[in-house]
């Protein structure tokens, strides 16, 4: 091929070339340092459409799991509540079953009582206590709790159970006095049953939510890394690009000033 002045054939291919090269390496380049293989709808249009709707969907779940997460709490709270409740009457029944014996002086039915007044105190203390996220699920009046469950609305209700000392019908009860611990023996019998299962209720109920919220857990892994799948970059196969195209680069420069050294000739014809 011949050499002119005008028209650097070789340099213009070259140029080309380089601009090609520098074009992907400046795209390697940016998916090395986002972590994205399509970071925008220009990247891959097909892959960009399908992963914003799946965002979307993750957007869903995760305000789902939120709601799972503060449900699972509350319940919880109620569970271990109800949980220390059944043994503080466990431990008053003790007492009752003590104050019972015959032969007891007041003074010993009175140091008994002290003690089971100050477990029904607990109970009052533990029952108001039991709130959270401004929701309390086991105390008299309490309503029942709305949790979502689902992206579509689907809601599980955990019902509230009443675990203070009227409901459990050990309000008034007194050992001070023979009379009064025996009545005080068939209150706290009936307690205990009313507390055991209104605490089974309760952790039926937890269980419940806390399924719910390991399987929006598992959906939200799934979907997260699907997403990944559609638009994150291989960092190891595009840091083997980056070193290739910079070498490229390199042989591209050298070759453009090679080819722009050419018409150089032209000048030892007239020297």
């Amino acid at each position: 091929m011949g050499v002119s002045i005008n028209t650097n054939v070789g340099a213009m291919a070259a140029l080309q070339s380089l601009n090609g090269t520098n074009s992907l390496l400046d795209k390697t380049q940016q998916r090395v340092n986002t972590g994205l293989r399509v970071s925008g709808s220009v990247d891959d249009a097909a892959s960009y459409q399908i992963a914003q709707k799946m965002k979307g969907d993750r957007a869903g779940y995760e305000a789902v799991q939120i709601a799972l997460g503060l449900g699972l709490a509350t319940v919880n709270t109620g569970v271990k509540a109800s949980e220390a409740v059944n043994d503080l009457l466990v431990e008053m029944k003790a007492k009752v079953v003590q104050a019972n014996q015959a032969g007891l002086d007041n003074a010993s039915l009175s140091a008994l009582n002290d003690d089971f007044q100050a477990l029904a105190t607990q109970i009052t203390t533990i029952v108001s206590s039991a709130t959270f996220n401004g929701k309390n699920l086991i105390t008299s009046g309490s309503t029942s709790l709305t949790v979502l469950s689902t992206v579509d609305g689907s809601t599980i209700t955990v019902s509230a159970v009443a675990l203070d000392r009227t409901a459990l019908g050990i309000q008034s009860q007194t050992l001070s006095t023979s009379s009064g611990a025996l009545t005080a023996l068939t209150a706290i019998n009936s307690a205990i049953v009313l507390a055991a299962t209104n605490a089974a209720k309760m952790g039926s109920a937890a269980k419940a939510v806390g399924i719910q919220a390991d399987y929006s857990s598992k959906l939200l892994d799934i979907i997260t890394t699907g997403i990944g799948s559609l638009i994150d970059a291989d960092l190891s196969r595009e840091s083997a690009n980056l070193q290739a195209l910079q070498i490229k680069q390199q042989l591209g420069t050298q070759a453009l000033s090679i080819a722009n050294a050419r018409p150089q000739v032209l000048l030892g014809l007239f020297g």
